[in-house]
């Protein structure tokens, strides 16, 4: 009998998946526990391992299609077994991320009542762009998992609406029967979407690489402290998110498409199994890029990670995304350290000098607001923490005003955990040595 393929569940939440792409084709052999199909949930993307060695063959779902938990999606043949017909008794009921082309007629479709906006799925920018345009969301199709819409959908929403006529009236109006409603235009979007890769820098070394993956508003240069306290021959390969550092301006739809772009570049500089370090949201990132790619992760490190709990600092993440001078930047820096001397005059100078172009500044609040909308972290990474299998370091300031320490109690005791006092969130600029001596350790034991 062929071994059956399913739609795994990966959350415990998770009621469908979409399958993003098959690593093995049709008729190709598969060995057991190598990478079989990637899917997309809600909350990130993750790699299913085939369950057999054989031949795949009866591939249900395409790419691009959600099937729900559980049900087939193809099946492995054993070498020399016969293949038969197509199962008929377990279709896949997937649902295309487009609305299908079915004739709808007009009446029919003005007479659908659809769920309030509350209920309906859709990323915090649409539900902005929506409001901002005075559209109601039930009226708006999703493309997105699930029929999520996204921006996208709200743009499309926006450029089909045209104004209606106007009415000049013969005489004055005495009096309005009711008041009308008067919405305020759109605000307009000043920053545009840039080409290219994400910008990756490398420090050629000895033995396995380091990656490292900076947090929110900051970028590779960030390491510097660390780099300097860490073995000179050690290996090192940095990558700067979308929307900072030298990498190009890209709109993020959520956690899930932003760890989707990094797994990308990831897969394109990670030739081998390399050592992966992660700071704030970048932490995240690599817990997420660890959870995606296990077999190319030797150990993770973790510095103060994001997605282990709701609360966040979020007045300060978007005091310091939308600071345009040295004035207004430093105040919000000095969350960053335990003490606020610990910014100084000359790190804020230099910050902002990689913070002038507005473009930059307005990407980047765009992307709190996605991430960290009304100043909660709206992704959860606990579950995969739960799954990760190599060895992991988490290292915490005890002083940390961003994100607090006690988040990393949502480690399972697998993971070595390091407390460091009179520090705050950036570890690795406040006290360096520390944090190279631990990470150092972690990566040669």
């Amino acid at each position: 009998m062929p071994t059956e393929v399913i739609m795994p569940k990966v959350d415990m939440d998770m009621a469908s998946g979409k399958l993003a792409v098959w690593h093995v084709a049709e008729g190709e052999t598969v060995k057991k526990g190598a990478a079989l199909f990637d899917i997309e949930t809600d909350k990130a993307a993750m790699e299913v391992e085939a369950p057999a060695t054989g031949r795949l063959h009866h591939i249900l779902a395409a790419p691009g299609e959600t099937v729900d938990v559980g049900r087939p999606v193809a099946f492995i043949y054993a070498e020399g077994e016969a293949v038969g017909q197509s199962p008929a008794a377990a279709p896949v009921t997937a649902v295309e991320e487009k609305p299908a082309a079915v004739a709808v007629p007009p009446v029919v479709a003005a007479q659908v009542i659809g769920p309030d906006s509350a209920d309906l799925r859709a990323t915090p920018v649409a539900r902005r762009l929506a409001r901002e345009g005075g559209l109601e969301l039930a009226s708006i199709t999703g493309t997105g998992p699930r029929g999520r819409i996204q921006r996208a959908d709200v743009e499309a929403a926006v450029a089909r609406a045209k104004p209606g006529p106007v009415v000049e009236l013969a005489r004055p109006v005495v009096e309005v029967p009711k008041p009308v409603a008067v919405v305020a235009p759109a605000a307009p979007i000043t920053w545009e979407a840039q080409p290219g890769d994400l910008n990756v820098t490398t420090r050629k070394g000895s033995g396995v690489p380091l990656v490292l993956i900076h947090g929110f508003a900051a970028d590779s240069y960030g390491w510097r402290p660390l780099e300097e306290a860490l073995p000179k021959d050690q290996a090192l390969i940095r990558i700067d998110l979308p929307s900072h550092g030298r990498s190009p301006l890209r709109r993020v739809d959520g956690f899930a498409d932003l760890a989707k772009q990094l797994v990308q570049v990831f897969d394109r500089v990670a030739e081998g199994p390399v050592h992966l370090l992660g700071h704030s949201l970048g932490g995240g990132l690599a817990l997420a890029l660890a959870d995606i790619r296990p077999r190319q992760v030797k150990t993770l490190s973790l510095i103060a990670p994001a997605g282990l709990g709701p609360e966040i600092d979020g007045a300060a993440l978007n005091g310091i995304a939308r600071a345009g001078s040295v004035d207004s930047l430093a105040p919000w820096l000095k969350r960053l350290t335990a003490r606020p001397d610990g910014i100084s005059h000359d790190f804020a100078k230099a910050a902002m000098l990689a913070r002038l172009d507005p473009a930059l500044r307005e990407a980047q609040q765009e992307l709190a607001a996605v991430l960290f909308p009304d100043g909660v972290q709206a992704f959860d990474l606990t579950a995969a923490l739960s799954r990760i299998a190599m060895p992991t370091l988490m290292i915490w300031g005890r002083d940390d005003h961003i994100l607090p320490w006690r988040q990393a109690l949502a480690a399972p005791g697998e993971v070595a955990l390091h407390l460091l006092r009179s520090v705050g969130h950036v570890p690795h600029i406040e006290d360096p040595e520390t944090v190279a001596a631990l990470i150092g350790r972690h990566i040669r034991g």
